[in-house]
Parts: C-alpha cells; sequence; structure tokens
C-alpha cells in the first residue's frame, strides 16, 4: 500500500502484537475518537503462532472486533515476524512507509522493556522510534516507495497495564482521564477470546484495577498513564492545572 491516506490522521499508536494498544492506551484512544480526532492502530505482526489461536485469521479478526468497539476505523498488521520480531533497517523501514502514508501529528509506542513479557515489546519501542526518524528523511526516495517526507510532531510512549506505570530518566509523566471510557477498553481486551478465555479472567481485574489506581492518584476515577521523552510545557498554567486536579 504506497498511497497517501486523503485526510492526516492525528495520532497513530503502535504495538508489537493485537492487543497491546487495547491493554495499554485503549481507553484513551476511545476517547480520542470521541472527541473527533483521527486515529489508527498498527501491530507490527499479527501475533501468531499463541498457544490457543487456531491461526493469524482468528486473531486478526479479534483484533478488528477490538478495533471497532474503541472506535477506531483503521487498523493495519504489518508483516514482521512474532516472537522474532527485531530492531533492523527492513523493519525500520516498513513502519517508516506506513508513517509517511498516515501523516500522524502523534505517535504513541512502548516505552521500555516488559520483563519476564514479550521481548518483542522492547524491539517494537526501538522500531517505532527508528521509524519517527526515517519518515522525515529526504534523498532517501528508493527506500520508500517514492512516498513523500512526513515530519511527526510529538512522541508518547505507553505502559502495559501490567507493569510500572512510571519510567526513570524521562522528564514529563502524566494521565490521561478515561473514567468515560474505561469500560469500553474492557470491552476491546475481551475481544481477544484466544488470550483470554475465562481460565485468564483475573486479567481484565488487573486492567481495570491498573486504570483505577492511575486515575485515583490523578483525581480521576480512571486513568492511563503517558511518558514523553521531552518536557511537557504550557502556555496557560491556571488551565493546565485545573485539568489536572
Amino acid at each position: 500500500m504506497s498511497e497517501i491516506d486523503e485526510t492526516p490522521y492525528d495520532v497513530v499508536a503502535v504495538g508489537a502484537h493485537p492487543d497491546d494498544v487495547e491493554i495499554a492506551c485503549g481507553g484513551t484512544l476511545a476517547k480520542l475518537v470521541n472527541q473527533g480526532y483521527r486515529v489508527a492502530i498498527v501491530d507490527l505482526t499479527d501475533g501468531e503462532p499463541t498457544p490457543l489461536s487456531p491461526g493469524p485469521e482468528v486473531r486478526l479478526e479479534e483484533a478488528k472486533n477490538a478495533a471497532k468497539v474503541l472506535g477506531v476505523e483503521t487498523r493495519i498488521t504489518l508483516a514482521l515476524p512474532n516472537r522474532k520480531l527485531f530492531d533492523c533497517f527492513e523493519s525500520r523501514v516498513e513502519l517508516a512507509k506506513v508513517f509517511r502514508r498516515l501523516r500522524p501529528r502523534l505517535v504513541v509506542g512502548f516505552g521500555d522493556k516488559t520483563p519476564m513479557a514479550s521481548p518483542d515489546h522492547w524491539q517494537a519501542m526501538q522500531i517505532t522510534e527508528a521509524a519517527i526518524f526515517y519518515s522525515r528523511l529526504c534523498k532517501w526516495e528508493q527506500y520508500f516507495d517514492d512516498l513523500p517526507v512526513h515530519t511527526i510532531e510529538k512522541q508518547l510512549y505507553f505502559r502495559l497495564a501490567f507493569e510500572p506505570a512510571t519510567l526513570d530518566g524521562y522528564p514529563g509523566h502524566f494521565t490521561e482521564d478515561i473514567s468515560s471510557t474505561l469500560e469500553k477498553k474492557l470491552e476491546s481486551v475481551k475481544c481477544y477470546v484466544t488470550q483470554f478465555p475465562e481460565s485468564k479472567g483475573y486479567v481484565f481485574d488487573r486492567v481495570r484495577a491498573a486504570a483505577v489506581v492511575a486515575g485515583t492518584a490523578a483525581g480521576f476515577s480512571a486513568g492511563e498513564v503517558f511518558v514523553a521523552p521531552k518536557p511537557l510545557g504550557s502556555d496557560d498554567l491556571m488551565k493546565t492545572m485545573m485539568l489536572s486536579s
């Protein structure tokens, strides 16, 4: 797919596998859609094979249903290999081509390793960061299907609900209020029946609890934490502080 999308996207969220984005920031994506922003999800792999899934077509259908729950109309699955995902030139280029096509203002993705979970997550972070840079590089058209360059304005890191909410060494952490979309977030995660059967019902309790803890700390009923790799600024101190209280 080498054609530029007619209308630029506001936000693109990047995960290693289908269900990563829903668990990390599904509530925020649903809220952005409700606010009228144009949102897309990119899964670097189809997440297969996995123990309980009969094949990639089932997982892709689950991903399609989850995006529908969130109100996200565009979901792209790249053909990079699950379990063998590595940050390499080819992977970077594939994602950068998507960025050049969709032309997002903001990209959200993994921000660190996830110990005792898939190493694909850490690779996804590195691929995403490189692809943001590659998206704006000129004089390299031969690698990008002659797609024009695109500069992404902002980048944020998300954290999986099972991971610590903060990251050391970064200047900006903030919590997005998802009180109105927490149930949609949970419904989207539940679309992944092959990943979260009844025997793993505790996962939904953990996702809900993480959202409640994060939100309560910021004065909301539920929240999702994001990390900014660069300092966050404000041109209206009172408005910023009143919205965050």
